[in-house]
């Protein structure tokens, strides 16, 4: 990619993430209204908003459940025309369309310049070249995985995903890849349109997450999609998620970088 340049990156709440770069900023999964998950929601966990109000170039969406797409927060954050990147509507009765009904309605609301994406595609906006690469939700909605490149790095944020396998071939494609945004809260859900239950994880492991890592040749991984939302019998996370992934990763020979939501960090 050339030479690299300072890239600023800050992990905001829940799996939100924002990247700077050149001046001009990027937003993923970038969540601000999250009173429809009242059920499951930690009320101390903090969502911090946009660095940049009102002037964000782009913004990529992993998924459209509310806890990963706010319309009416980007609809603040975003610079006029600035484009929103999501994989296709979900298919399917009622049930089906449950987890991702609010987000779909909410962005009629909104003037924002959404546009969907495949997986494998390729966008360009300012200094970010953006990627899409397979995902697997864990309730079968659609889903993406991004890859940014930018200021001569590397990042992927991998939305909640299950562990799938096609880490290989986005390694292939893209790697070694600088930083990991992995989900690792591994939870078991009871949800009514979601039955009868399951008793498999619906997000990554932490285990999983470091295996991925260790594919994807990630330089180190800062994990997301943990703590914020744990709500018995509804929403059960995983037990000791960082501590896990830490000794995961360790085994591996891979590095860690654990940030709280509004943290920024600097890549060179």
């Amino acid at each position: 990619m050339g030479n690299k340049e300072k890239v600023r990156v800050r992990r905001l709440g829940w799996a939100g993430v924002e990247i700077e770069c050149a001046g001009e900023t990027l937003l993923i999964d970038y969540v601000q209204d999250i009173s429809q998950l009242p059920m499951i929601r930690n009320p101390d966990e903090r969502f911090p908003a946009s660095s940049k109000t009102g002037a964000t170039s782009v913004a990529l969406l992993t998924h459209l459940h509310n806890d990963h797409a706010d319309p009416g927060a980007l609809d603040v954050a975003l610079s006029k025309d600035a484009p929103v990147f999501r994989p296709i509507m979900a298919k399917g009765n009622d049930a089906d369309l449950a987890l991702t009904k609010y987000a779909e309605t909410e962005f009629k609301k909104y003037k924002l310049r959404t546009e969907i994406v495949g997986e494998w595609e390729e966008r360009k906006v300012g200094p970010f070249q953006i990627f899409s690469v397979p995902a697997v939700d864990g309730f079968g909605d659609p889903q993406l995985s991004w890859v940014v490149e930018c200021g001569g790095f590397k990042i992927i944020h991998a939305g909640d995903t299950l562990h799938h396998g096609s880490w290989w071939r986005i390694f292939h494609r893209f790697g070694p890849l600088n930083v990991a945004f992995l989900p690792i809260n591994a939870p078991i859900v009871d949800f009514p349109p979601l039955r009868p239950m399951s008793s498999i994880e619906a997000v990554m492991t932490p285990e999983q997450a470091a295996v991925a890592a260790s594919i994807l040749k990630a330089g180190f991984v800062v994990p997301i999609h943990y703590d914020a939302m744990h709500k018995p019998p509804t929403y059960i996370e995983t037990a000791n998620p960082i501590e896990r992934l830490t000794a995961s990763l360790r085994d591996l020979n891979l590095g860690i970088m654990v940030k709280e939501p509004g943290d920024w960090f600097e890549l060179w």
